[in-house]
């Protein structure tokens, strides 16, 4: 499927300098978090199982509990300007040195760079609002990044089926959906679990992180919907690709920044 890349207010030259300036506002904000940042840790776990020995004696066998050890700590600051720098460098790349095959792929519908840089950060962002959340264990954190990260390669599979296509194939989009909707049941199991089993002592803010953060992820598939529907503005691949771009900027921007008022500020 080839979709249209003309249009009288988008075009590629545009672009390059939506990319440039986006590159500056990523990092720009990236080192802002960091100097502005308090220095706040969270611990990072593994759970395993163990004999309990005061159990063990009772039952005069041995008997397994669960357990958890503390692998490292990561520092949330660090985690937000990440992503914020990734991002700042894949849009200096596609500005710059891989700003030809860049084009060249949007003139047949496709970005591989955005898949692939959704796919690290995303993952990022996904796994800063897991520790806020509560999620501590590596597996699981794990888990989530790798799901979400899958979640973006579908989109990219989704755009190389499509591009000689009449009619469009679905089957990596919704595959993708559910990829990408498992961290946030996880997510949403820890809210749940913190207040019907523990005192309910989530911060507020992280609840407004959960509620913005899943708004502003559902949009980007709804983007992509809207581009393959060729739904107004959206019949134009490039207007799609400027919306991303927002949205990127808008989303990671709002994560960060909520998390600095919430857990950063010194």
């Amino acid at each position: 499927m080839r979709l249209t890349t003309k249009s009288p207010t988008i075009s590629t030259s545009s672009l390059n300098t939506w990319n440039k300036r986006l590159a500056v506002l990523h990092a720009v904000q990236g080192i802002l978090v960091l100097i502005l940042s308090k220095g706040v840790s969270w611990p990072i776990t593994t759970s395993f199982l163990t004999q309990d020995s005061i159990a063990s004696k009772i039952a005069e066998r041995p008997v397994l509990a669960p357990a958890a050890q503390v692998l490292f700590n990561v520092n949330l600051a660090h985690l937000v300007a990440t992503f914020f720098f990734m991002s700042a460098i894949a849009h200096i790349v596609v500005a710059t040195r891989g700003r030809k095959t860049y084009e060249a792929d949007l003139k047949k519908g496709i970005n591989k760079f955005r898949w692939i840089e959704y796919g690290f950060s995303a993952s990022t962002m996904i796994v800063a609002i897991g520790v806020l959340t509560g999620v501590y264990d590596l597996s699981s954190l794990l888990m989530m990044f790798v799901l979400t990260l899958v979640m973006n390669l579908l989109g990219l599979v989704m755009e190389l089926k499509n591009q000689t296509n009449k009619q469009v194939d679905w089957l990596p989009f919704w595959v993708g959906t559910l990829a990408g909707i498992v961290p946030w049941i996880v997510l949403a199991i820890y809210f749940i679990g913190a207040n019907v089993y523990g005192s309910g002592g989530i911060p507020t803010f992280v609840y407004f992180i959960y509620g913005s953060l899943f708004v502003f992820f559902g949009s980007f598939a709804v983007n992509m919907y809207l581009q393959y529907k060729k739904t107004g503005k959206w019949s134009n691949y490039l207007y799609g690709e400027r919306t991303y771009m927002v949205l990127s900027l808008v989303a990671k921007s709002a994560l960060a920044w909520q998390v600095f008022a919430g857990a950063l500020r010194p």
